[in-house]
């Protein structure tokens, strides 16, 4: 996902991504704990998501503020 396709979508659609994204970085984190994680690169890419998402809602805020 690149910041493009999130500034596109709408506050809403946003606070969905971000909790879908969070439901699964602890769903990683669990695997990871029980020796289950295969792909331990997921866990970096979903928290880069994570982090894209809160900057794009953060930025989406400021915007709507200064209006």
């Amino acid at each position: 996902m690149n910041a493009q396709d999130l500034r596109d979508k709408s506050p809403d659609q946003l606070r969905e991504e971000l909790a879908s994204l969070k439901k699964e970085a602890f769903n990683l984190r669990f695997q990871q704990a029980t020796g289950a994680l295969e792909n331990t690169a997921r866990m970096r890419i979903v928290r880069r998501d994570v982090a894209r998402v809160k900057t794009v809602l953060n930025q989406k805020a400021a915007e709507a503020a200064a209006n």
